[in-house]
């Protein structure tokens, strides 16, 4: 019984990964302008990223590999939003203009 909820959690959390993944890939794909894109990587591939590593970690139980497993999942929480931020900043400051919708 429980190691029939523990799959079934493995496979959500697999498939919560996977749907972010494809957000984040397809919002690169369509969006049009830097700031956009940061924006659809930093927020959905962390998420996807962080559900695949979660599942990695309950797969893998009680063993040295989960520390650093979640060691991981904290370093991409933590990494992936401040490089969103420092391309955003960069592509600012090199006089990069937001795309408007009212422009050609």
């Amino acid at each position: 019984m429980i190691e029939s909820l523990r799959v079934g959690a493995i496979v959500v959390l697999i498939a919560g990964g996977v749907f972010f993944t494809f957000v984040s890939a397809t919002g690169v794909i369509r969006l049009p302008d830097i700031y956009t894109r940061a924006h659809t990587a930093s927020q959905a591939d962390t998420l996807g990223a962080g559900f695949a590593l979660a599942a990695v970690a309950l797969a893998l139980g009680w063993q040295p590999s989960t520390v650093i497993t979640v060691f991981l999942l904290f370093f991409i929480f933590v990494t992936n939003p401040t490089a969103a931020h420092a391309v955003a900043r960069a592509a600012y400051e090199s006089g990069i203009e937001p795309w408007r919708e009212d422009e050609p």
